[in-house]
């Protein structure tokens, strides 16, 4: 069974920086793409940054010059580097991962989620 577990929220004044990171572990025989959500209270779910297996990197425009992503492959483990935060970053970031597993090709896996809280 696959699990995705994050780490590295919590509360950091505007301007401030976090690191957020999500290893996934289980019976994987590869990963497709991995990346990162986000949900305000109140607002839907949306893309923060994504990463593929063959290295190409999306990035929601709010973040763009802000946030990085890696991966390191050995691992299992996918990073979002959050700089010169602002208060509208505030929201529960999930980790998701596309992976081929013994249960299928392509599944898409979350974790539970991580709250960032960026204060004025």
């Amino acid at each position: 069974q696959v699990q995705l577990v994050e780490s590295g929220g919590g509360l950091v004044q505007a301007g401030g920086s976090l690191r957020l990171s999500c290893v996934a572990s289980g019976s994987i025989f590869s990963r497709n793409a991995m990346g990162w959500y986000r949900q305000a209270s109140g607002q839907q779910r949306e893309l923060v940054a994504l990463i593929t297996s063959g290295g190409s990197m999306n990035f929601a425009d709010s973040v763009k010059g802000r946030f990085t992503i890696s991966i390191d492959n050995a691992k299992n483990t996918v990073y979002l580097q959050m700089n010169s935060l602002k208060p509208e970053d505030t929201a529960v970031y999930y980790c998701n991962a596309n992976l081929d597993t013994p249960s299928g090709y392509g599944i898409n896996y979350w974790g539970k989620g991580t709250l960032v809280t960026v204060s004025s």
